[in-house]
């Protein structure tokens, strides 16, 4: 029973849905923004090497992001250039790799394709599943009253998810410089990948500052966290059991069910201190 009230390209972040409201003080219809889904493919030198449904804005640095956390490339440098191609099905992101990374892909391609939030789709064995993450390094250490002041800064932030009240984000926080950068997407792990890619075209800023999920914490955001090398995670939901044991391996500490009262610490809790 809705429709759209205009019809925008897939490239744009919103679209304006008619919708009609019941059981509550509001008009019978009205419009409402709701969140762009569109088909994105990561093509690297002429090959799809994945398919991932997401948020059409902040291409360019899911491309850096995904290429990092998913271990295509090891440096943002090993990337020459991106073309982001708009066609009828969706957006093929072409990414040009160097001729030795390109190489070395070559080497171990294969081909996956994953709907939002798929975190395994491509794995060829059990040991892949589950890799040892890098050990973080860095000793930070932060409070209560800044775990509450990055939260509240990251919820300002969220320009999309105001709009339409159904986007995840990730963001990166510090006691010295407040926030650095967020980015938004219909996918948690678009949403990181997104901000890895912006935090590391612009340098290593993540050393020392709180990585701010919307979302739960699987297993693959800490690993993700990990290539971000951001020592403390904070999140709004709970993390699973094997996100914990990934944690305490990688060093990271998992701040979660962080609201306007509180929060628990699940691993390495030695990084909060007293005020």
């Amino acid at each position: 029973m809705s429709m759209a009230e205009d019809i925008t390209p897939h490239t744009s972040s919103t679209r304006r849905i008619r919708t009609v409201s019941w059981n509550r003080p509001a008009p019978p219809s009205g419009l409402r923004a709701v969140p762009e889904e569109t088909a994105v493919a990561l093509t690297y030198n002429g090959s799809t090497h994945a398919v991932m449904m997401a948020t059409p804005c902040d291409l360019e640095d899911y491309a850096y992001g995904f290429s990092l956390t998913e271990g295509q490339i090891q440096a943002p440098s090993q990337i020459r250039s991106i073309d982001v191609i708009v066609l009828n099905e969706g957006i093929d992101v072409r990414i040009w790799l160097d001729a030795d990374t390109a190489a070395q892909l070559r080497d171990r391609r294969r081909r996956i394709a994953g709907p939002t939030g798929c975190g395994l789709c491509g794995i060829e064995s059990l040991s892949e599943a589950v890799p040892r993450p890098a050990r973080v390094q860095g000793d930070a250490r932060v409070t209560a009253a800044d775990i509450m002041a990055a939260q509240r800064a990251m919820v300002a932030g969220q320009t999309l998810h105001a709009e339409t009240s159904a986007v995840h984000a990730a963001a990166l926080w510090t006691p010295s410089g407040g926030l650095l950068a967020i980015r938004e997407d219909v996918g948690r792990h678009n949403a990181l990948d997104k901000l890895v890619g912006a935090l590391s075209r612009a340098g290593p800023r993540a050393h020392g500052g709180m990585l701010l999920l919307t979302s739960r914490v699987s297993v693959e955001m800490v690993q993700k966290a990990a290539v971000l090398g951001s020592p403390v995670l904070v999140a709004v939901s709970a993390p699973t059991a094997l996100a914990v044991r990934t944690a305490e391996a990688a060093g990271i500490t998992i701040v979660a069910m962080a609201r306007d009262d509180g929060f628990e610490v699940f691993s390495h809790p030695h990084r909060i201190v007293p005020e």
